[in-house]
């Protein structure tokens, strides 16, 4: 059969059915439709556009949560050893499962008080101190391995010694100062009490300083003992509970904003062992001094709780 004979073809064919449909009582209607069925359906531009849709959300699912979740697990088992086989990790905010007090437009979700927007008081520089200077770097001198970071700041005169003060560095258990900060804003702020309790879960525990890894999965504590605990002790595991229980990093470094501090901030729960958070002397200087004196950014309550704990 030539191409030219197949539009002949096609017709014989066509009216060979339709004759079979009428032997067998089929109505022509119905014939009609089942021929449709037999033709493959073109997809349209909108069935397109769905699927395309669904593995772009699909992908960046993946991407964003389960991906960043498994490799930071696998890389926290390979070069993280702990005994604690349990305890879960996460990339980079590890109280994507708990329910975070994150901000909406600028206020946490569960506070209904009014906030407190009083920033630390800045340190009053005088002038600079260059007998103690001299010392100091005669003394770094002798440790030519060692690049300190120093910032003295005299209550009485304001005059100040600065050396690399604003250089970031890591933090170790340093960062627990904000963190305690947080803690008494937040309770300030009637988010919680001292007397609220959090139960030990394996999220929390952690190894490092601290005790309360050793103790009993869900035994309880009031957010006074953990901050007695995580200031005292150096307590990794009772740190990162006060840090969930603020809402998360995000929090804290949402409120080391609004505080007037630009050099700090907290990135990963502890221990920190691969230095992610960070601070400057200065930045420290500012918090313990407003800690020490500053009875307008904290209540004489919350300031003499803080220093009973540092004390």
């Amino acid at each position: 059969m030539t191409s030219l004979d197949y539009p002949k073809f096609v017709e014989e064919t066509h009216s060979v059915n339709r004759h079979n449909v009428h032997n067998n009582n089929i109505s022509y209607s119905e014939y009609d439709c089942l021929r449709c069925k037999r033709k493959p359906r073109k997809k349209t531009s909108n069935e397109t556009l769905w699927k395309t849709l669904v593995v772009l959300v699909v992908g960046f699912f993946l991407f964003r949560y389960v991906m960043p979740s498994s490799c930071s697990f696998i890389l926290h088992s390979i070069f993280v050893p702990t005994p604690h086989k349990n305890i879960k990790y996460e990339f980079r905010y590890p109280t994507v499962d708990y329910l975070n007090n994150n901000l909406v437009l600028g206020r946490p979700l569960f506070s209904f008080a009014a906030e407190k927007k009083q920033g630390m008081e800045k340190l009053k520089e005088n002038v600079n101190m260059p007998v103690l200077r001299s010392g100091l770097i005669s003394l770094m001198e002798n440790y030519p391995d060692l690049k300190p970071s120093i910032y003295v700041w005299d209550y009485e005169t304001q005059n100040y010694v600065s050396i690399n003060a604003s250089k970031t560095y890591p933090t170790a258990s340093i960062i627990k100062i904000p963190v305690l900060i947080d803690v008494f804003k937040s309770i300030e702020n009637n988010q919680f009490s001292l007397e609220d309790k959090m139960a030990l879960t394996e999220i929390f525990r952690t190894e490092g300083s601290g005790n309360l890894q050793f103790h009993a999965r869900n035994s309880k504590y009031t957010i006074d003992e953990l901050a007695n605990r995580m200031i005292i002790d150096s307590d990794n595991s009772a740190t990162n509970m006060l840090i969930s229980k603020v809402g998360s990093m995000q929090d804290v470094n949402s409120q080391i904003r609004a505080w007037g501090l630009n050099n700090t901030e907290i990135n990963t729960w502890l221990p920190d062992y691969r230095g992610t958070n960070f601070s400057t002397a200065k930045d420290i200087a500012t918090m313990l001094y407003n800690i020490d004196y500053n009875d307008k950014f904290l209540s004489e309550f919350s300031r003499s709780k803080m220093l009973n704990y540092m004390g």
